[in-house]
């Protein structure tokens, strides 16, 4: 299972040194880690909207996040930063965008070890 990213400096590390891939609906922003661990993390600005859209961008996002979980590799960071569309679409709009992002960072290319 992958574990929750919660520091600061574990998202400044991911903005500075991470590989982003964009979209209307979702940012990837991916970085090796030593952890031998899969964590993640999301974030949403004020520009989403109000608690009520920032919370909804976050569920969706999260959900999209947990149909590949269990496929990612382990020893990466992934930092998912929502956008303007992203509380008003369906999780599986966002998991279509997240696995564009994903493949193009060779993460889900092919049988890996999942995260613990």
């Amino acid at each position: 299972m992958a574990v929750t990213l919660k520091s600061n400096s574990d998202f400044r590390r991911a903005y500075a040194r991470g590989k982003s891939y964009t979209d209307p609906a979702l940012v990837t922003i991916v970085l090796k880690n030593r952890a031998g661990k899969c964590r993640y993390g999301i974030t949403t600005g004020k520009k989403i909207g109000g608690a009520v859209q920032r919370n909804r961008a976050r569920r969706i996002i999260r959900a999209a996040f947990f149909s590949f979980a269990d496929k990612l590799p382990a020893g990466y960071d992934l930092v998912f930063v929502a956008r303007g569309k992203t509380p008003f679409l369906k999780s599986t709009d966002v998991a279509a965008a997240m696995s564009r992002h994903l493949h193009a960072a060779g993460l889900l290319k092919g049988e890996e070890k999942p995260c613990d």
